[in-house]
């Protein structure tokens, strides 16, 4: 994906095309201006709430996922100001524990502004985004996650 011009990429990736890009992340957030660069990486792990897993199943609607993305990189920029470039980018279908299922990755000219722009944005991704993950346990059976309420439960953790 080559966006040279443009400030935010955007991309959901059917795993079974191949897997999320760490390093195709922070070559985008790359500039000469840029002193800091802030990546967030969201791997599937092995335990949930007490329960071994074995993989996750991630269904997502592309198209309003995408126009989320967008809408959260816009709001991003307008929090942080200044320069920076975003990289957003979720896996589709199912991922093995240790896969990488979400990247975000942001440049800025300094660290403080690259933290927070790589925070809020992966918090929205989580909070808004149309994604929906199914967790495969051990045991042989398989939960759809209830979303946000998770999300609150990690913070609160």
């Amino acid at each position: 994906m080559e966006h040279a011009n443009d400030w935010r990429a955007l991309a959901i990736r059917d795993i079974a095309a191949g897997a999320l890009d760490i390093a195709e992340a922070l070559r985008f957030v790359s500039d000469p201006g840029f002193g800091g660069h802030a990546l967030f990486v969201g791997k599937v792990r092995d335990l949930n709430h007490g329960r071994a897993v074995l993989g996750v199943s991630y269904d997502i609607h592309a198209p309003l996922a995408l126009a989320t993305f967008e809408r959260i990189c816009e709001e991003t920029r307008a929090r942080c100001g200044g320069r920076l470039k975003l990289f957003v980018a979720h896996a589709h279908g199912r991922l093995s524990v240790g896969d990488t299922a979400v990247i975000v990755a942001a440049g800025t000219p300094h660290r403080a502004e690259a933290f927070d722009a790589c925070r809020h944005a992966i918090e929205a991704v989580k909070h808004r985004a149309p994604i929906w993950k199914q967790e495969h346990y051990r045991e042989g059976d398989s939960v759809w996650s209830a979303g946000c309420t998770l999300c609150a439960d990690e913070a609160g953790a």
